[in-house]
């Protein structure tokens, strides 16, 4: 009703009023309620320019996380009204979601299985003592040497740190490979190397996590090696999430063409997450945010 009466009167300089309601089919007293509130000075209009500045810098942000943000801010407002003004400038979420084959790194055993320590559970008030990892696949597309337009891989492969979900070490590379694997391996263990107490990685079964070189790396530096059971998805739905949560707000419904700028935007991504978005369990801050506030404290 409120956005016919807002047409209605933007007309009315051009047309007489009773013709207008009568297109519009709009009853004359409902348009003068209408007319009486757009007359009133915006009482919201801060808050919406502040809602709005909010979602320029994250453009992912649904109304929970602009409610988390202006917590931040130092200003305490109802959630629900923070929804009401989000829908009234048509500001919700649009992101592109769909699901792709997750990509198996599962190849049988080919080295060591290790038992699932971690047994899910993923929360710790311990900073660096439980790290998990896995794979996963992105598509690219490049013109190649014929001239036609070839769909080409790129793999990621990050250690996430379970205290505060923060990605502390990651590999990028057009193919899986132990080399890539072993230097985020190699990062996160210096990363972490100032734990108190003893470490566990965890990943699932595949091929890179049983390879000598990385059990060996772990065992020389007295660190639990854990693994989801066999085809098991929740063992690690930690870093599942982190990987569909990235792929819904910058790989989705985008079209990269060539490995670099896929690789640059992924970099990116990586950095955002772990500096600027909040989440509601770390208490509306972001990962590193999260650990450098208790750090202080």
């Amino acid at each position: 009703m409120e956005k016919r009466a807002r047409v209605v009167h933007s007309l009315r300089g051009s047309y007489r009023l009773k013709d207008i309601l009568a297109v519009a089919k709009l009853p004359k007293a409902t348009y003068m309620y209408w007319q009486k509130r757009m007359n009133k000075p915006n009482p919201d209009l801060e808050l919406e320019e502040e809602i709005k500045e909010i979602r320029l810098r994250h453009k992912d942000f649904g109304y929970r996380r602009i409610y988390g943000e202006l917590k931040k801010l130092g200003i305490l407002i109802n959630k629900k009204k923070v929804q009401r003004i989000v829908q009234k400038l048509g500001l919700q979420v649009t992101s592109f979601t769909r699901r792709s084959r997750k990509y198996s790194s599962y190849r049988g055993t080919v080295g060591t299985v290790a038992f699932n320590r971690l047994r899910r559970r993923f929360n710790t008030s311990i900073p660096y003592q439980k790290i998990t990892t896995d794979t996963t696949e992105f598509k690219y597309y490049e013109i190649d040497n014929k001239g036609h337009m070839a769909i080409r891989k790129l793999y990621l492969d990050p250690f996430m740190d379970l205290y505060n979900r923060e990605i502390i070490s990651f590999n990028i590379a057009k193919q899986p490979n132990a080399q890539g694997i072993m230097a985020a391996l190699n990062a996160a263990i210096e990363v972490t190397s100032d734990c108190r107490y003893r470490r566990t990685f965890h990943s699932d079964q595949g091929w890179a996590y049983q390879m000598k070189s990385y059990v060996d790396a772990l065992n020389s530096h007295r660190i639990f090696q854990s693994m989801s059971r066999k085809g098991n998805c929740h063992d690690n739905s930690v870093m599942e999430n982190f990987f569909g949560i990235m792929k819904q707000e910058m790989y989705y419904g985008c079209a990269y063409y060539s490995y670099d700028s896929l690789k640059t935007a992924i970099e990116k991504y990586i950095k955002y997450y772990n500096e600027q978005r909040i989440k509601k369990s770390l208490g509306w801050m972001s990962p590193i945010e999260y650990r450098l506030s208790l750090q202080v404290s």
